[in-house]
């Protein structure tokens, strides 16, 4: 194999691993012997250093990992510091919207009317601050109660539970038939 497919080897393995590599390792990967690998690796080092590149390849103790050069951190702040949009999938604004109208509910229950788990939809909307604990149901194993946060109310530009949009009662109706048909089916399979 030559060189510069070898060194892509080596940069695509450990920008991957994001961890090190201890050397055994990638040179058995890339199948050259440890020697060969170390020096490999070391021109690599060298040819980062050298280059306006905002990587690096550093050595701990007969391991590689790729990081970022201190000189870009600054950067890498800035990028951090910076609000995260966070993105609402169809699961999460279900699962969201069943929690606004009935809460407080409990996880069950939102999995009763889903049909299916809601961990991950639960998870993310605490994690964005839409949802939050609200107490706990009187009944055995305590289930944790759900309900909307503040942060909720000023995302969807509402003043209050009491303003939520009604539903509309020919909708419901509908729903509900799609819903018992989609039971009907499972239950026929």
């Amino acid at each position: 194999m030559e060189l510069n497919k070898i060194e892509g080897a080596i940069e695509a393995l450990l920008f991957a691993m994001g961890e090190s590599v201890e050397l055994s390792t990638l040179a058995k990967t890339i199948g050259h012997d440890i020697e060969t690998t170390r020096k490999i690796v070391r021109n690599m080092m060298l040819k980062y250093q050298a280059e306006d590149r905002g990587i690096k390849i550093i050595e701990l103790e007969n391991a590689y990992q790729m990081c970022t050069k201190e000189e870009y951190y600054d950067y890498l702040v800035k990028m951090a510091l910076q609000p995260k949009k966070a993105v609402l999938s169809d699961v999460m604004l279900e699962t969201l919207s069943i929690i606004a109208y009935k809460q407080p509910v409990t996880k069950l229950e939102i999995e009763k009317i889903r049909g299916v788990k809601c961990d991950h939809a639960i998870a993310k909307l605490m994690e964005y601050g839409l949802v939050q604990e609200v107490g706990r149901l009187d009944a055995p194993g305590r289930p944790i109660l759900l309900g909307t946060t503040e942060e909720f109310l000023r995302n969807f530009d509402v003043q209050g539970l009491d303003a939520l949009p009604e539903i509309d009662p020919v909708q419901m109706e509908d729903f509900k038939a799609e819903a018992e048909e989609e039971i009907q089916l499972q239950l026929n399979l």
